[in-house]
Parts: C-alpha cells; sequence; structure tokens
C-alpha cells in the first residue's frame, strides 16, 4: 500500500512509520517539525514539511494517491488544550478534515486514526474502561478527539471509507519528548539521569494506564491487516499511579532523589485505566511488554541518547 503516515517525525508516529517501511509498504510522511524532528523520520520515506490544515499538505492526496492515511499529527497536551481549546480544535479537527476533503475522490480507502483512551471517557465509572464505556471527556482534547472519531464515522458512511480509531493509553518508550507538558515517563528519566528533581504533582495517587510503544506499533499493524472498521482501546488494563512510576525510574536510574510534590493541577484526571478485550478479540492484539520491561528499555535508550538536545 501507499501510505500517508502524518505525525511521522514524531514519538509514536515514527516508530509506526518504520514498522510500516519494514512490511514493505511506500510510506510518506507529514510533519510540520513543530514538534517532531527530522532525526526521528525514518530514512526511506519522503518528508513532506506541511501543516495538515494547509493546501499544501491537501494537495499530497492528488499527486500521491494514497491508499491509506494514518494519523498521528496532533496538538497532544491536555493542558494546551485547556489553556486555548480553539487552537486545539483547530489542529485536531479541521487538521483532519483538511485530509479527508482531500483524500475522498483521491483512492483514499481506509484510515488508521490515533484517538485516546486517557482523555475520552473521562473519570471512570467502572475499570478498566471498555470502550462501551460513557464518553465523557474533561478536556477540550478529549472533546476534540472524540470529534473526529464522529466525523470519521461520517466519511466511513458516507464514503465508504474503512475507518479504524485506536484510542492509546498513556504511551511511552524511546524518542518520547522529555522538554514538553506531556509524557511524564520520559520527563521523569529525563531529569534523573540529567540530575534534577522531577516533581510529582498533587499526592501523586492518580493513576494512569502506561502502554509501551512497541506495543502501540503491534495494534497499528494489526489493525492495518483487519477488514471493516472499528474502535478500540489499545493499553494494558494495569494502573499505575505517578508515585508508583517515580519510584520505578528512581531504581532504574540509580538516581538518589526525595520525592518531591507541587500542586495539583486544576481539572486533571484522576483514574485512566483500558480494557484490551476487544482488540484482543478482533485483531488478536495483546499487550506484550510490561510496565517493568517497558521503562528498563526507554532508560536505556535515554541512557544512551545523552548527546541528543531536548527533543
Amino acid at each position: 500500500m501507499t501510505i500517508l503516515v502524518t505525525g511521522g517525525a514524531g514519538f509514536i508516529g515514527s516508530h509506526v512509520a518504520d514498522a510500516l517501511l519494514a512490511e514493505g509498504h511506500e510510506v510518506h510522511i507529514l510533519d510540520n517539525l513543530s514538534t517532531g524532528r527530522r532525526w526521528k523520520a525514518p530514512e526511506g520515506a519522503p518528508l513532506f514539511e506541511h501543516d495538515i490544515r494547509s493546501e499544501a499538505a491537501a494537495s499530497l492526496f492528488t499527486e500521491h494517491q494514497y491508499d491509506c492515511l494514518v494519523h498521528h499529527a496532533a496538538q497532544m497536551d491536555v493542558r494546551k488544550s485547556v489553556e486555548d481549546p480553539s487552537f486545539d480544535a483547530d489542529v485536531n479537527v479541521r487538521g483532519l478534515l483538511n485530509l479527508m476533503e482531500a483524500g475522498i475522490g483521491q483512492g483514499l480507502r481506509r484510515v488508521l486514526f490515533a484517538s485516546t483512551g486517557g482523555a475520552i471517557y473521562g473519570e471512570p465509572e467502572y475499570t478498566p474502561q471498555d470502550e462501551k464505556h460513557p464518553l465523557r471527556p474533561v478536556s477540550p482534547y478529549g472533546v476534540a478527539k472524540l470529534a473526529a472519531e464522529k466525523y470519521l464515522h461520517y466519511y466511513q458512511d458516507q464514503y465508504e471509507v474503512e475507518t479504524v480509531s485506536l484510542r492509546y493509553a498513556n504511551v511511552y518508550g524511546p524518542r518520547q519528548n522529555p522538554g514538553g507538558e506531556a509524557g511524564v515517563v520520559a520527563i521523569f528519566t529525563n531529569e534523573m539521569l540529567r540530575g534534577g528533581q522531577p516533581v510529582i504533582n498533587g499526592s501523586g495517587e492518580q493513576t494512569r494506564d502506561y502502554v509501551y510503544v512497541g506495543d502501540v506499533v503491534e495494534a497499528n499493524l494489526a489493525a492495518l491487516k483487519c477488514e471493516g472498521s472499528g474502535t478500540f482501546n489499545v493499553g494494558t488494563g494495569r494502573e499505575t499511579s505517578v508515585t508508583e512510576l517515580f519510584r520505578a525510574l528512581r531504581a532504574e536510574t540509580g538516581a538518589d532523589l526525595d520525592e518531591t510534590h507541587g500542586p495539583a493541577k486544576p481539572g486533571e484526571q484522576q483514574r485512566s485505566v483500558l480494557g484490551y478485550e476487544r482488540a484482543e478479540e478482533k485483531l488478536g492484539w495483546v499487550p506484550r511488554v510490561s510496565v517493568e520491561e517497558g521503562l528498563a528499555r526507554t532508560v536505556d535508550w535515554f541512557e544512551t541518547r545523552r548527546e541528543l538536545e531536548v527533543s
């Protein structure tokens, strides 16, 4: 297949693009490099430096006749979405619509969409949260991702484009940006290895479902091969608190640090954990990397890549 990977110079998208190339697909990368980096984009895949909202991005569909869109480009910071909901919606909704409108009639027949499981459900009524759980996002980021899923259903219904929404838990691993607000594993790891002091927001008892990026890649490959459309959680079914995460990374890095707590972030979701039974049944996918193993791999990568600037 000829596949356009948006956000393919970013954390998750670059890993997915690597895997698609290894599977023998023709892969193109679309990334404006606002948070992505050229060194993350795989060799063998042309990189188009455009914003997903631009006419230049839309014109790629006419020029290259993509079979599949793998959409990872996004405004991904929940806190920024709270500060500027309009910007978040502009990128995460209008950007998707720009690409979909361009792809319709130009051969686009399948879309894999990087949605969110961590932000789309809101505080859990029960755990683990499955795809039938009420959708009550408490951030503009979660609202925009839900709107994007609904728009994809529209294109599926009206134009017979197969769409798969993958609701990611909190993804972590090599290449994650340690310089932003999102990605607590990368932030803590980078601080500990550089001799800094990570700060735990609030009590540290808030929990997340941490899924290793390699498992997320496998979910994308499985979703590409399956027939039809669907929505699938991509998580581990395991909750880990921020305090537990801090202690595990402290042990893994060997840092001599006390636990330091700062103010709680207003409106921060307190719990999130995803069930993956539907993905196991329909896609044959299960998470294979434990949190302990994944953190060890991540720390090892950061230790061997210290020559890189924060990226």
